[in-house]
């Protein structure tokens, strides 16, 4: 599906096709990686799902390219965009180019903390800052987004550590003279000790 053109609030949600040994693999070691995938396909429906908001279009970042362009697992409704190659900083800046005008704010589908108070949390910071990030506890981050004032650095996500302790104190040095904000505190799921906290701090239904 095409994204629309007109200028408006963008989330771009990064997805990968849950086969298991391709998702969520340090969690796959603790849980097994069929379970790891299994647990991944339906947070990350879940979140895909709770995400769709009227007051901004929501647009899968699908990998890898053809078979996320075709899957039968996402939403057919909700437009598609590959992510392409490259490491993650490659293809959030990817992403950032290529949406039509308007704020851009890019999140990963594997933090079942996030909620439309928070996504509408970012798009309003960006109403007074250049960029907006939403910090993780393991010292990454769970959301980043740009107002797109002025068109993004060349070297934006460059030298940045991915996947470590100094990924968004990398992410805010590559920023340079940007001015930014931040939404909430969020903790992502990469391991069982994640998960096993996310079930413990996850009030009964």
């Amino acid at each position: 599906m095409t994204i629309s053109p007109d200028y408006r609030r963008r989330l771009v949600i990064m997805v990968k096709e849950p086969r298991a040994g391709r998702v969520k693999t340090r969690l796959g070691r603790d849980l097994g990686m069929t379970a790891a995938a299994w647990w991944f396909r339906h947070q990350a429906l879940r979140l895909v799902r709770d995400m769709q908001d009227p007051r901004w279009e929501t647009i899968l970042a699908v990998s890898p390219d053809s078979q996320g362009l075709t899957s039968r697992i996402w939403p057919a409704h909700l437009p598609r965009w590959p992510q392409g190659r490259g490491d993650l900083g490659v293809r959030m800046r990817r992403a950032v180019v290529a949406m039509p005008p308007g704020p851009v704010i890019i999140i990963g589908a594997d933090i079942p903390g996030i909620t439309r108070v928070h996504i509408r949390s970012a798009f309003q910071t960006l109403g007074h800052r250049d960029t907006v990030i939403g910090p993780a506890t393991d010292g990454g981050y769970w959301l980043i987004g740009f107002a797109r004032k002025r068109p993004p650095r060349r070297d934006l996500f460059s030298n940045v550590r991915w996947s470590t302790e100094h990924t968004l104190q990398d992410t805010l040095t590559s920023l340079d003279r940007l001015t930014t904000g931040f939404v909430e505190t969020l903790r992502d799921v990469d391991n069982l000790d994640d998960l096993n906290h996310i079930f413990r701090t996850t009030p009964d239904p």
